[in-house]
């Protein structure tokens, strides 16, 4: 089978244990992120089955189109609105997903707020550059951290703040709230006071329809000018420019970004770089070894596994019956 990984940012893909498990197939790795329709068509034009790394490529029904040799679509973590699925399933292109414990995404939000609370990449510039002590940092004990959305994610860093003697309370769904009670947390009492009273605010939700431009700048207005916004969740969760407008004008008065609306953001020309209240890291709460290898492994094992006729996987299973109406083996273009 002709495989393809797109988007390895670090060459580190072929360098991983569990890239043995493609041994016997044709495999390309590419890491540049091109975006364009005839780039990427021309570079997947042979492709059988694509290894996505998260939501660097948009899979459109229009590239989908210009690609009659692809069969499978298997995406580390699950599949997002980078991929529209319905148009997989009628090409007949399977689309398969992975899971993962979240845990490098909940460590790295946990840094980001250390890291700004005690302003420690400021002061490390600070002493590189012959200088001494210049920021008044701020504890975490004793603060209150509010989690919006209490999943998988979320779950663990109100652990992390409960650790550092936090006052953690939980805005979200009522389920989600419900579930952050009984483990003892609190739920806030309105959206209002939540982004008012906390004072470090982590966002942990997925970017679903329902949820784009979720938080607005009004909400972000709410907070203290001491406060921190966390998101290593997806930027589109937010409204257009309005954390830029938020922490320009103070409200909240610090920011730790690690999601961009179009990534790769090269060049230094995000405008949430130049600001000195906002620490910003380029995507990286997922990109840790253990979780490479195991969101890659689980992919690769879903290419195995769809060769086998093994399909448990599929988020959309009806794509075969399409295949089968082409009646196209693998490697022949059919579309």
């Amino acid at each position: 089978m002709h495989i393809i990984i797109p988007d390895d940012y670090q060459d580190c893909v072929r360098y991983l244990s569990c890239f043995e498990k493609l041994l016997g197939h044709s495999v390309q790795v590419f890491h540049d992120s091109p975006k364009d329709l005839a780039s990427l068509a021309s570079r997947f034009a042979l492709a059988e089955a694509l290894v996505l790394t998260r939501e660097r490529t948009e899979i459109s029904a229009a590239l989908l189109q210009q690609l009659p040799r692809l069969r499978l679509i298997s995406q580390t973590g699950r599949a997002g609105s980078h991929i529209d699925v319905e148009a997989c399933t009628r090409h007949g292109v399977a689309v398969a997903e992975t899971s993962s414990t979240g845990v490098a995404t909940a460590e790295l939000a946990w840094a980001l707020i250390l890291a700004s609370r005690r302003h420690l990449l400021a002061e490390a510039n600070r002493l590189r550059d012959g200088l001494w002590q210049g920021y008044l940092g701020s504890k975490l004990q004793g603060s209150t951290l509010g989690i919006w959305g209490y999943g998988r994610i979320g779950r663990q860093v109100a652990a992390y703040g409960r650790a550092f003697g936090m006052r953690v309370w939980v805005w979200g769904s009522e389920g989600s709230r419900a579930r952050a009670v009984q483990e003892g947390h609190e739920a806030a009492p309105s959206r209002e006071a939540f982004f008012a009273e906390s004072d470090v605010l982590s966002l942990h939700l997925r970017l679903l329809r329902e949820t784009r431009g979720l938080v607005t700048r009004k909400d972000l207005q709410r907070m203290k000018p001491s406060a921190l916004f966390v998101n290593t969740s997806r930027a589109e969760l937010l409204q257009p420019q309005a954390l830029e407008s938020a922490v320009r004008q103070g409200r909240p008065g610090f920011a730790a970004i690690d999601v961009y609306e179009s990534e790769p953001v090269l060049g230094a020309r995000h405008p949430l770089l130049h600001l000195p209240n906002v620490l910003c890291t380029p995507h990286i709460g997922f990109v840790e070894r253990d979780n490479y290898e195991s969101f890659y492994g689980q992919a690769f094992d879903n290419i195995l596994c769809y060769l086998q006729g093994e399909h448990g996987r599929l988020l959309n299973p009806q794509a075969l019956n399409h295949l089968k109406q082409q009646q196209a083996p693998l490697g022949v273009a059919a579309r």
